[in-house]
């Protein structure tokens, strides 16, 4: 492996004509504003399709001014990993462009190292963009990586297929943070020749081939293959679907329940899905027989009320509601925290709390209901019973008790997280310029198509 410091001096430029070249810009224009302010962060880990990916966005950014920043993620899982980081810190800065080396730090879990790793990425990648000001990270996954989570899952993975654009999937660190894969319709190969064109050298990780992994036995047992991976389309339901949803007072997501017969079967799963993880706060959306009873349930019109995931899902009077359970907080130990002034608290995953003044506290208004103001506690009547209990209260250093989410008040900014959230997961958000608007109203912009988002420029 040569080192990247200075040595990038008398290679050749990138042919602007190049068949991955017009295809990468086509994407980024397609997905991402031109001048924008907000940086764009590239993870870099110094291999062939990564470092192809960082040369590429260099020469997008470099034509639309946006400024681009490497992060490279140590996770310390191989003795050569700190001299890897430190080669694609001189790799970058020969480049001309910002480096930011991350660590993951802490236990290493006895099983599931891989997927703890992937996790630890993406949360250090999120931390680092929300940061930085930055809303889109840029990853280097290709069509290979594609065909290698189907072979994955043959063998009984659950690793799911790389998507060219997708929120962050680490919540709430990833909280309007997207991903932009640009290199899904390339292949491994293509891009390590565009490389060698250039006369690039990049680092080759021995794990790659390390047949104790599972993705080095699918990517074995595809070498030499022409497959294609299969195409990701968007589902148009998903915009109807989010057109009938209403986030109620308390929370709770509510749509007719026509609306979820109208729509196709995997879209109205997806949706069921989503709206089960967002209206709890989790992490994890429900799949496999779990989610499977509550759509045969769902399907047979009948009123009932059930708890999955962490939330309340309720189908009365032609209505599916999804909200909390409180019970459920209450078995999860959901308790009081501090809520530092300046930064943002996220409560429970489903709403982001920042104080201006110093002694606030937040922890559930169930038990203290009765001490909100007369006029906050008519707002609370009307949010379902079901959703009351699971709402935040904040107390002061005297005792005083508010819930931000039902009155303003002026010591605390709170907006909810659940429908953008949503949108997020459902795939209706489709560019950059979307990101900030549905986070602004929840539910504006993300109802117009991409090219209604990019006639308002």
């Amino acid at each position: 492996m040569a080192d990247g410091g200075g040595a990038s001096v008398n290679r050749p430029r990138v042919a602007r004509a190049h068949p991955i070249v017009q295809s990468f810009a086509g994407i980024l224009d397609h997905r991402l504003e031109r001048a924008r302010d907000a940086p764009l962060v590239v993870a870099f880990s110094g291999g062939g399709d990564s470092l192809a990916l960082l040369l590429l966005a260099r020469l997008w950014a470099g034509q639309n001014a946006r400024r681009l920043i490497a992060v490279t993620v140590d996770h310390g899982l191989q003795a050569a990993s700190a001299p890897w980081a430190r080669w694609c810190r001189r790799r970058t800065q020969a480049l001309g462009l910002e480096h930011l080396t991350l660590a993951w730090g802490g236990e290493r879990p006895s099983s599931g190292l891989a997927a703890a790793a992937r996790a630890a990425r993406h949360g250090l990648l999120a931390d680092a963009a929300r940061g930085l000001g930055a809303g889109v990270i840029l990853m280097g996954h290709t069509a290979d990586d594609c065909l290698e989570a189907a072979e994955m899952r043959a063998r009984g993975s659950r690793v799911p297929t790389p998507r060219e654009w997708a929120p962050s999937p680490v919540w709430p660190q990833g909280r309007g943070i997207f991903v932009l894969r640009p290199l899904l319709g390339a292949r491994r190969a293509e891009l390590r020749a565009f490389l060698t064109m250039r006369g690039e050298s990049w680092i080759e990780d021995p794990a790659n081939a390390d047949q104790a992994h599972s993705r080095s036995r699918a990517r074995r047992a595809l070498a030499g293959g022409d497959g294609e991976p299969a195409a990701q389309s968007e589902r148009p339901d998903a915009r109807r679907l989010m057109a009938a949803l209403r986030e109620e007072p308390g929370g709770e997501l509510s749509l007719a329940a026509q609306a979820l017969d109208d729509a196709q079967g995997p879209a109205s799963r997806a949706f069921v899905s989503a709206a089960v993880v967002c209206a709890s706060g989790g992490d994890r959306p429900p799949r496999g027989e779990a989610l499977d009873r509550l759509m045969r349930t769902l399907a047979l019109r009948r009123d009932f009320v059930t708890n999955l995931g962490g939330a309340r899902v309720q189908s009365q009077d032609g209505v599916v509601r999804f909200a909390r359970e409180a019970g459920d907080m209450k078995r999860e130990g959901v308790a009081a925290q501090s809520a530092p002034v300046g930064g943002e608290r996220v409560w429970d995953g489903r709403f982001a709390l920042q104080a201006r003044v110093s002694g606030m506290s937040v922890r559930p208004l169930d038990g203290v209901a009765l001490r909100l103001c007369p006029g906050e506690r008519s707002a609370l009547s009307k949010a379902s019973p079901a959703a009351r209990r699971a709402l935040p209260a904040v107390v002061d250093a005297g005792g005083r008790v508010t819930c931000p989410i039902l009155a303003v008040d002026r010591r605390v900014q709170a907006r909810s997280l659940i429908v953008p959230r949503m949108a997020a997961a459902l795939g209706v958000v489709q560019t950059e310029a979307a990101i900030g608007r549905v986070a602004e109203d929840r539910r504006g912009a993300y109802m117009q198509g991409s090219r209604g988002e990019k006639a308002s420029r």
